[in-house]
């Protein structure tokens, strides 16, 4: 089994920014690749930006930083991805774009290469058949913020050979994080069962069954959670939950994926939580 010694990232958005930080604090030679030069230099910008604050906060020596910002390069060219050992996919939740973007991967990207998505909805099979080598392709979808959350999810699809899972397991320990094996279903592990409960907690407040704030502080006073469901779908944006839940409904067809009525209303009138200054809760404006 080949050592993985460089990985490429496609996009460099929240999620894209954070694996490719991870990658390169972890001594790989990093790569990534976004549509304009100015959305790539925007992107290294957050990547520095993130390692200066974290040494900082003491967490990373000064010297470890300047070696990870060595190992960082971005492109526009497809091209450069070339000799990359995995190639992360991070870009925009839209089937069309991924096919394009896979397919013209495919004809650069060396042989033995993983392939992977970091899709939070839509099944990894779906998006491994754009490609020449599907036995190559996996899911390794991390959590926000990417340098912080411990969990990767590596999902295999009946098509994935044990060697790639096995590469993939590995390479994503390798990262510091905790992986855990997933069947390719939508949703993998945790947006399956966290999905249900954040539009459960929407049709209780439909039903009347508590306020807003007195749900939230239920659950994180009576289940331990760090923050309520509300709490939550405002940080997530309500926009990206209703989007995954019909996702999901599409796959499973069954009521518990559905989105209930309020939150389509809300989000046809805007309030998306947090980044739109108001959802669930209201926020003041920088």
């Amino acid at each position: 089994m080949a050592k993985i010694k460089k990985v490429g990232v496609l996009g460099s958005g929240l999620m894209g920014s954070g694996i490719a930080e991870i990658a390169a604090r972890s001594g790989y030679d990093t790569v990534v690749r976004e549509v304009t030069s100015e959305l790539v230099e925007k992107g290294l910008d957050k990547i520095r930006g993130s390692l200066g604050k974290a040494v900082e906060k003491g967490k990373m020596e000064a010297a470890a930083r300047d070696e990870a910002v060595a190992r960082l390069s971005g492109t526009v060219d497809l091209a450069a991805f070339a000799d990359c050992d995995v190639v992360v996919e991070a870009i925009v939740e839209n089937l069309d774009e991924k096919r394009k973007t896979f397919g013209a991967l495919d004809e650069v990207v060396k042989e033995d290469a993983i392939f992977a998505s970091n899709t939070s909805s839509l099944t990894i099979t779906q998006i491994a058949m754009f490609t020449k080598r599907p036995e190559k392709f996996v899911g390794l979808h991390f959590f926000n913020p990417v340098p912080v959350m411990k969990l990767v999810e590596v999902v295999r699809t009946i098509l994935t050979s044990d060697a790639t899972f096995e590469r993939a397991f590995e390479f994503a320990r390798s990262l510091g994080k905790e992986p855990i094996a997933c069947r390719d279903n939508s949703g993998f592990v945790v947006n399956r069962l966290l999905v249900p409960y954040l539009l459960d907690a929407i049709r209780a407040l439909e039903e009347g069954v508590g306020s807003v704030e007195d749900i939230d502080k239920g659950m994180q006073l009576g289940c331990g959670y760090p923050m309520g469901p509300f709490t939550l779908l405002d940080f997530v944006g309500l926009d990206t939950t209703y989007y995954i839940a019909n996702i999901m409904f599409e796959e499973y067809r069954e009521k518990r994926f559905a989105p209930p009525p309020l939150l389509k209303q809300m989000v046809l009138a805007g309030r998306l939580g947090k980044k739109s200054g108001r959802g669930f809760y209201e926020y003041a404006k920088k």
